[in-house]
């Protein structure tokens, strides 16, 4: 079984559709015990850092997502779930799952973009990812592919080794992750057409190594 992670963070029947459009069984679940026994996890969300850890630790599935990853289940964070695994969120200035090293930061509205123009916060709309690394779950792209993303705040990972995939948006960030058996995009890969179903059907097939 897959299970969809339930933490009242929203997104997740887009998710559920885009499973099922591949051919997968899944389930959304907010039950801890469920996530256990799952063979592999979806993370998404969207909405507040704080929120979300609030309602992790309240149904008790921040420590079912530190158990999957401990042993080796493959686990695919989406968007605020690219966030939250890091260690601390400068929204609400929030501690964090901790999974991979790193924060979270927050978008300066003062940086320019390629026209020097400032950038609008929240960035919300269609980007490329540069591909730094090869990584079972985003084979086949390319880095002309575009992804749809809406977020103020951006991952920062503490180790080089740990980002994937790379975007410009007044700066570079970090927009693909991964470490061991978790793997996480901050854009919505359930809304960016056939790419992002790419990255959904690797890692449907993934066994949760990163070669």
């Amino acid at each position: 079984m897959l299970a969809i992670v339930d933490y009242k963070a929203g997104n997740l029947t887009s998710v559920e559709r885009a499973v099922r459009h591949l051919g997968a069984s899944c389930r959304i679940t907010d039950d801890p015990g469920e996530v256990d026994r799952a063979e592999r996890i979806i993370f998404p969300g969207v909405g507040a850092a704080a929120a979300s850890m609030e309602n992790l630790h309240r149904l008790g599935l921040d420590k079912a997502l530190g158990r999957a990853v401990h042993q080796g289940k493959p686990v695919l964070g989406i968007c605020v779930g690219c966030q939250i695994i890091f260690e601390h969120s400068e929204e609400g200035q929030t501690p964090c799952l901790g999974l991979i090293p790193g924060k979270v930061k927050r978008f300066d509205s003062s940086l320019l973009t390629k026209e020097q123009k400032p950038i609008k916060v929240p960035h919300m709309g269609w980007n490329q990812v540069t591909w730094r690394k090869s990584h079972p779950v985003f084979k086949g792209l390319q880095n002309q592919d575009q992804f749809y993303f809406v977020h103020s705040y951006y991952p920062v990972p503490q180790d080089p080794e740990h980002v994937l995939g790379t975007t410009e948006y007044g700066l570079t960030f970090a927009s693909a992750v991964a470490k061991g058996s978790l793997a996480a995009v901050q854009f919505h890969a359930e809304k960016s057409g056939r790419a992002g179903l790419v990255i959904l059907s690797n890692f449907l097939s993934w066994d949760g190594k990163e070669v």
